[in-house]
């Protein structure tokens, strides 16, 4: 057998060492790796290294939420404790029924009836709206204590309705009445 130069004995110790067997060719060829062909890295690429090697940092993808959570059942309790200790400060001016109101006399109350179609009836007699308005301002001369009753039809649009009101405005009249159709039960 040939005896081993020192360089030999230790590629085969290193080779046993690193590698957990006895001299071979991948222990060789794996130890005999020429270092020749590698180049120094350059500031840029030790940097690259530098960063390629750091462990990357990781972004928290989970909100924690039991703050969150806490803070609304908290709040939660507190509204269900004070809402019902909350009282009503709004000052109301109920007026006294100690002033009444003087009855209305029937020959005092004229009618007006008003259809889907937008016809207009003061008395049974149909009229348009500045005609009607010209008439109740003549009525509110020769009497001062004139009352209205509008009848409107069930399907008027309240746009409609709202223009008669205006007119009975205009002509002065404040006693104004709106007469409906009672519901049947």
């Amino acid at each position: 057998m040939r005896s081993r130069s020192g360089s030999d004995k230790r590629r085969s110790f290193i080779g046993r060492s690193a590698l957990g067997v006895g001299r071979s060719a991948f222990s060789e060829t794996v130890l005999q790796h020429p270092t020749s062909n590698i180049q120094r890295p350059t500031s840029k690429q030790e940097q690259m290294r530098r960063y390629s090697q750091r462990q990357s940092l990781s972004t928290l993808s989970e909100i924690n939420v039991t703050p969150l959570l806490d803070l609304a059942f908290v709040l939660l309790i507190i509204f269900m404790i004070t809402t019902p200790l909350l009282e009503s400060t709004m000052n109301l001016v109920i007026p006294s029924s100690g002033a009444k109101n003087p009855p209305i006399n029937r020959s005092q109350v004229q009618t007006i009836s008003i259809d889907r179609t937008d016809t207009i009836r003061f008395n049974n007699q149909v009229l348009d709206l500045a005609t009607l308005t010209a008439r109740l301002m003549e009525l509110r001369a020769a009497n001062p204590d004139v009352a209205i009753v509008i009848r409107p039809d069930r399907e008027l649009p309240v746009q409609k309705l709202i223009g008669l009101m205006d007119a009975v405005q205009r002509a002065g009249i404040t006693k104004v009445g709106i007469a409906t159709r009672a519901e049947s039960k």
